[in-house]
C-alpha cells in the first residue's frame, strides 16, 4: 500500500552545522507512510547493523514528525508548514522536527527550486492528515485484504508475543472473554466475573467489549448504573492481589443527586467480593497527581532544553534547567503515589479504586504501576505487553489524540512516555527484576509513532472497529463476520526486527522463576520454594514529606537491597501491634525478593533523566565506549560464557533424554557473545551511550564529535590536588 507520493535529486543531508564536511548526497522521497533519503554514500562512523525493518536509516515516519519548517537563504525567509498551504517562495533548505528529539535537515542548493518546493508541500500534507482513515495503516491493511488474507503468513491481527525463536507465548489482547477469563483464574479472583453486557458497545463505546466486574452485580444493575458514570465509564478491574484486594479503576459520577447512592453500591459489591470483607480505599487521581497539560507542558519543556538548545551554552545550568521542567518531579509524583497505593493493597489488605474524570488516562499510569511493583509477571516481556493490552489498548486510552497523531495539539499528552520512564526508573534500581532491556522500552515508545500498527491507532476498541467498518464499505472489502479489519499488532516485532537484533530486547541480568541447571550430567530445573510471591513481600513507603520518602528513614541493611523501615511508621495507638511486629520481622529476616514486591527509590539522586531515549539523537551527549551499553555488553558476554559451559557439560555428559534440549539451547539468546570461555576482547568500537541509535546524520547540531572539553573548562576553576581541593573550603 505504500506509493511514492513527490521525490527530488541532488538533496544534500546535513549532518553537522559547523561544516559541510560529512553532510551526505541523495535522493529525498516522500511517500504516505514516511520521507526517506536514499543516498549510496556510506554513513561516518556508522559501523552497526541494527535495524528496523520497516524503516531505512534515513527514513522517518510521517506521524513521527511533528513540524516542518521551510528556509530561504537569499530571501532571508522561513515558514512552518501546514497541511493545506502555499509556499511562495522556493525553498533552499528544509528542517523536520521530530516527536522523538530528532531533528533532520536538507539543503536544496542543487535541486530543481520547483522540484524543492513539491516534496517540501507533499510532506506537510501527508505528515498532518485530517482524517484518521487517511493513515497508512487502513492503505496498508486495506491493500492486505484485497489480496491476501494474512500479512505476510501471519494474521494482521494476531498477538504475535514471539520476541524469538524459542518464545511460543502469545500476547493476551483481551479482546475475548476468555483472556479475561484467563487472567481472573491467574490471580485467584474468584469473587469476580467476566461480564458481557457491552458485547458490541451496547452501554459505552469507550469500554472493551468484555471486562471484570463484582460477581455480586448483576448485569441488569450494571446497565442501570451506567447512565450516571461519565462517558458510560462503569467500574473496570484491573488486579488481584493474593491476599483478596482487588485493584479497580472507575469513572467519575455525574447524576450528583444518585452518586452517593450508586457509590456505596458499588463500593459494596467490591467490598464483598473480598475474603475479608476489608473496606475499600478511593483514591482521586485528578486531585494527586498532574493532569494532562501539566505532563504535556514539562515534555515540552525537556524537549527544548533536549533539542534546542546548544548544550556548551547551558552546561552551567543544566541541572537547574531540567529541574524547571518538573518532568522528573512527575516521575517522581506518579511513583510516590504508586507505592502508596502498593501500600494500601499489601499492609492495609483493602481494595483500592482509582477514581478518575472520565478514567482513562493518570488511571492508566497509576493501574499500571501498581501491578508491575506487585505481579513479577508484568515484569515480563509478555507480561509487560499484556499489561499495556489491558490497562491502556482496552481500557481506552486515547492513542490517537494523546500521540496527536492528526495534529490536533490541544489534546496532546505523552502519559505513554511518562509511564515508559516509570518503568525505566524501576528498570534502573532493579535491574535483575525485569525480563525486558531500556532499549525495549524506548522501542516500544518508537513504535507508537509508527503508523502501521492498530495497537496505537485508536482511542478505544469501539473506534477501531467503527473507522475500519466504514473503510472496508467504502473500499468493497468483504469483512466476513469479523469486527472490523485487523490491524499488524505491534506485539509482532519480527515485522519491526530481525531475530538477531530482538535480543536486544532481553536483559542480561534477569533471572526467571526457574532456572535450569546441570547435576551429575542430568539438566534439572531449579526453582524458588513454592510460595505465593506475596509471602514475601516486606513492607512499603514509610510517610511522606514534602512528596519524597526520605533518606533517614530509609537505611540500607547490609549489602543487600533490603530498605529498612523504621518501626514506629505504622503503629496507630489504636491498633494491636502484634500482627504488624511479625511482618517487619519476617520483612527484615529475609533477603529482597525480585519476584516479589519492588518499591521505587523517590530521592532527588535516585531518579534520573532517561538519556538512551532523549539524549540519542544528541552527539554531543555521546559517550564513545562508554554508557550503561558498555556494562551490558560485559554481562551478556559472561552471562554467554555461563551458557556455553552450560552445553559443554551437557554434551560432556550426555544422555539420551537430553538430545531434545540440544537444539535450543545451541542457540544463544545473547545480542552479544563470548568468542569463547574468559573472553577477555574489549567493546566492540562502535558502542556508545547511544548504542544502539545512531545520532550521525539524525541530529543536526554543532559538530558530530561533540563539544572540546576546553568549552567546558573555559573560565573554570582546576585544582591540581586534594590538598588544594580541601584548602578552597
Amino acid at each position: 500500500g505504500e506509493i511514492v507520493v513527490n521525490e527530488v535529486n541532488f538533496v544534500r543531508k546535513c549532518i553537522a552545522t559547523d561544516t559541510s564536511q560529512y553532510d551526505l548526497w541523495g535522493k529525498l522521497v516522500c511517500t504516505n507512510f514516511k520521507i526517506s533519503f536514499i543516498t549510496d554514500d556510506p554513513m561516518p562512523l556508522q559501523k552497526f547493523h541494527f535495524k528496523n525493518l520497516l524503516l531505512g536509516e534515513h527514513d522517518v515516519p510521517l506521524t513521527c514528525i511533528e513540524q516542518i519548517v521551510t528556509v530561504n537563504d537569499t530571501k532571508r525567509k522561513q515558514k512552518v508548514l501546514g497541511p493545506n498551504q502555499k509556499l511562495k517562495f522556493n525553498p533552499t533548505e528544509l528542517i523536520i522536527y521530530c516527536k522523538d528529539f530528532r531533528i533532520v535537515r536538507f539543503r536544496f542548493d542543487e535541486a530543481g527550486p520547483e522540484s524543492a518546493k513539491k516534496v517540501c508541500l507533499a510532506i506537510a500534507h501527508y505528515s498532518q492528515p485530517t482524517d484518521l482513515q487517511l493513515l497508512f495503516a487502513f492503505e496498508y491493511v486495506g491493500e492486505m485484504y484485497h489480496s491476501l488474507a494474512k500479512v505476510n503468513g501471519i494474521d494482521p491481527g494476531g498477538g504475535g508475543g514471539g520476541i524469538g525463536s524459542a518464545s511460543a507465548q502469545q500476547t493476551p489482547l483481551f479482546e475475548t472473554y476468555s483472556d479475561w477469563d484467563r487472567e481472573i483464574k491467574r490471580t485467584g479472583a474468584s469473587e469476580w466475573r467476566v461480564c458481557s453486557v457491552n458485547e458490541g458497545y451496547m452501554i459505552s463505546t469507550c469500554l472493551p467489549e468484555y471486562f471484570v466486574v463484582p460477581s455480586s452485580l448483576a448485569d441488569q444493575d450494571l446497565k442501570l448504573y451506567s447512565y450516571s458514570f461519565i462517558g458510560r465509564r462503569m467500574p473496570l478491574w484491573s488486579w488481584n492481589h493474593p491476599n483478596g484486594s482487588a485493584l479497580v479503576r472507575m469513572a467519575n459520577i455525574k447524576d450528583v443527586l444518585q452518586q452517593r447512592r450508586i457509590d456505596q453500591r458499588i463500593c459494596n459489591a467490591i467490598t464483598r467480593s473480598h475474603p475479608l470483607r476489608s473496606d475499600v480505599y478511593k483514591s482521586d487521581l485528578d486531585k494527586c497527581l498532574p493532569n494532562i497539560q501539566e505532563v504535556q507542558a514539562a515534555h515540552i519543556k525537556l524537549k527544548q532544553l533536549c533539542v534546542n538548545e546548544p548544550f556548551e551554552e547551558t552546561e552551567e545550568k543544566w541541572l537547574s534547567s531540567l529541574e524547571n521542567t518538573r518532568w522528573l518531579e512527575y516521575i517522581r509524583s506518579f511513583l510516590r503515589h504508586s507505592a502508596e497505593l502498593v501500600y494500601m493493597m499489601e499492609c492495609k489488605h483493602v481494595s483500592v479504586v482509582l477514581q478518575e474524570e472520565e478514567g482513562r488516562d493518570l488511571s492508566c499510569v497509576a493501574a499500571s504501576l501498581i501491578q508491575v511493583m506487585l505481579d513479577p509477571y508484568f515484569r515480563t516481556i509478555v507480561g509487560f505487553q499484556s499489561l499495556i493490552q489491558k490497562e491502556w489498548v482496552m481500557a481506552g486510552y486515547q492513542f490517537l489524540d494523546r500521540c496527536n497523531h492528526l495534529k490536533r495539539s490541544d489534546k496532546e499528552s505523552p502519559l505513554f512516555l511518562m509511564f515508559l520512564d516509570c518503568v525505566w526508573q524501576l528498570l534502573e534500581q532493579y535491574p535483575a527484576a525485569f525480563e525486558f532491556s531500556e532499549v525495549y522500552l524506548t522501542l516500544l515508545h518508537d513504535s507508537a509513532r509508527i503508523s502501521l500498527f492498530g495497537t496505537f491507532l485508536f482511542n478505544c476498541p469501539h473506534q477501531r472497529v467503527k473507522e475500519s467498518t466504514e473503510f472496508a464499505i467504502s473500499k468493497n472489502i468483504q469483512l466476513g463476520g469479523e469486527k472490523g479489519l485487523r490491524f499488524p499488532c505491534v506485539w509482532d516485532w519480527s515485522l519491526q526486527f530481525s531475530s538477531r537484533d530482538r535480543l536486544l530486547f532481553h536483559n542480561p541480568l534477569y533471572v526467571g522463576k526457574s532456572a535450569p541447571c546441570v547435576h551429575n550430567g542430568a539438566m534439572k530445573s531449579f526453582k524458588r520454594s513454592k510460595k505465593n510471591y506475596s509471602s514475601t513481600l516486606r513492607g512499603a513507603p514509610p510517610a511522606l514529606k514534602n512528596g519524597i520518602i526520605g533518606e533517614q528513614e530509609f537505611l540500607p541493611r547490609r549489602n543487600s537491597l533490603i530498605l529498612k523501615l523504621k518501626p514506629d511508621l505504622f503503629q496507630p495507638a489504636e491498633s494491636p501491634s502484634h500482627s504488624r511486629e511479625q511482618f517487619f520481622r519476617d520483612w527484615f529476616a529475609k533477603p529482597v525478593d525480585l519476584h516479589g514486591l519492588i518499591l521505587p527509590h523517590l530521592s532527588a539522586t535516585q531518579i534520573k533523566l532517561w538519556k538512551l531515549c532523549y539524549f540519542r539523537w544528541v552527539p554531543e551527549a555521546q559517550i564513545s565506549h562508554g554508557g550503561s551499553v558498555t556494562a551490558f555488553h560485559r554481562v551478556s558476554v559472561l552471562a554467554d560464557e555461563v551458557d556455553m559451559l552450560n552445553r559443554n557439560l551437557r554434551h560432556y555428559k550426555s544422555n539420551p533424554s537430553l538430545q531434545g534440549h540440544c537444539t535450543e539451547l545451541d542457540q544463544s539468546r545473547m545480542y552479544f557473545r563470548a568468542s569463547g570461555f574468559n573472553d577477555t576482547s574489549g567493546a566492540p568500537d562502535f558502542l556508545s551511550s547511544s548504542f544502539p541509535f545512531s545520532p550521525v546524520g539524525n541530529l543536526c547540531r554543532r559538530s558530530i564529535l561533540g563539544t572540546p572539553l576546553s568549552k567546558f573548562l573555559s573560565g573554570a576553576k582546576i585544582w591540581l590536588s586534594t590538598e588544594t581541593l580541601a584548602n578552597e573550603d
